[in-house]
């Protein structure tokens, strides 16, 4: 069992829920010696996702980038999904309100996922990023190459509100 104390911010937890099958994400949290508490290995899974977020906002999200970079490129697709949502909208965050093209391009990186849902995930993410900054995301999409069937199932979703604008 791994003991450590949890921070008192823990009382505003997302309405967003996941469930990790396994507890390699608290592990990977835990190691950044930032989150406190005593969990047991598998005994429950995450409900509220909400940690990813409040690591970023603890340390400062510009900070955590290098973080967010090495989550997202991690082997489980649980959790590389699990940053792509937490940390949505992406844009309502300081930091990448300020630098939209950060979260365009982190996000982006995933776009071939071999994970479908991580895929969607990162779809529907771009798609509420181009709500505020339609022209970065367009300039991002014409860069992909569609005849990838995963790429494509991407960017359908990305540029839905896109579509309904110029529709």
């Amino acid at each position: 069992m791994i003991t450590k104390e949890i921070p008192t911010k823990m009382n505003s937890l997302p309405k967003r829920a996941f469930a990790l099958p396994d507890n390699y994400f608290l592990q990977k949290y835990i190691r950044l010696a930032h989150w406190q508490h005593s969990f047991s290995a598998g005994s429950q899974p995450i409900q509220k996702m909400h940690s990813i977020d409040r690591y970023c906002a603890d340390i400062g999200y510009e900070k955590a980038v290098p973080v967010i970079k090495e989550w997202l490129a991690d082997s489980s697709p649980n959790v590389r999904r699990a940053v792509t949502e937490g940390l949505r909208i992406w844009t309502g965050r300081h930091y990448f309100n300020n630098h939209p093209e950060a979260a365009i391009n982190l996000l982006s990186r995933l776009r071939n996922d071999d994970s479908e849902y991580v895929r969607k995930s990162v779809g529907n993410a771009l798609r509420d990023i181009s709500k505020k900054h339609q022209e970065l995301i367009c300039n991002e999409l014409h860069q992909w190459d569609i005849t990838n069937k995963q790429i494509k199932q991407t960017h359908k979703l990305a540029s839905k509100f896109l579509q309904k604008k110029a529709g």
